[in-house]
């Protein structure tokens, strides 16, 4: 089977794996919270982004990992990283939720950024240039995705739950 194949098999079956882990275990329990004791525990998760550095680290990833995808993948998670503990620390505070909205939009950005970068120099031609950093895309980014997804959920709610 072609590489390309697996590894587009490994991220689809991470999104159906988290995707049932979230329904069945994340949601139920955050939308229960008020909005923002529900957003906690996805900022401290979304804290771990500092790991996307791993894209620039010789001997964890093939020194042929393309820098067109690395840099960007890996600032764009650490800004998302540093974006998740600022809105984390002033989540009640005036002004928090708007470091809420910019951490979602900018980690969701960086996150399709670097599936269409990835795509456009043939990460999923070469799975193996990842070296270690191959959870990275396959069994992190759907989680940070789904996540993200619930924060846009919770932000767009009308009023704060439950």
């Amino acid at each position: 089977m072609p590489a390309r194949a697996l590894f587009g098999i490994n991220v689809l079956f991470g999104f159906l794996a988290w995707g049932v882990v979230a329904w069945l275990y994340i949601w139920p329990k955050l939308r229960q919270q008020k909005r923002a004791d529900a957003l906690r525990p996805i900022l401290v998760l979304h804290a771990f982004r500092f790991v996307g550095l791993a894209f620039l680290i010789p001997g964890v990833v093939s020194p042929d990992l393309p820098i067109a995808f690395a840099r960007p993948a890996a600032c764009g998670d650490l800004l998302t990283a540093v974006l998740a503990l600022s809105a984390l620390a002033t989540l009640h505070r005036r002004g928090g939720i708007i470091l809420v909205w910019a951490f979602n939009a900018i980690g969701t950005a960086d996150l399709l950024y670097a599936f269409y970068e990835g795509n456009r120099v043939g990460i999923g031609d070469a799975p193996g240039l990842q070296g270690a950093a191959y959870f990275i895309p396959t069994a992190l980014v759907p989680l940070f995705l789904i996540t993200h997804g619930f924060v846009f959920r919770l932000l767009l709610q009308r009023k704060e739950s439950p």
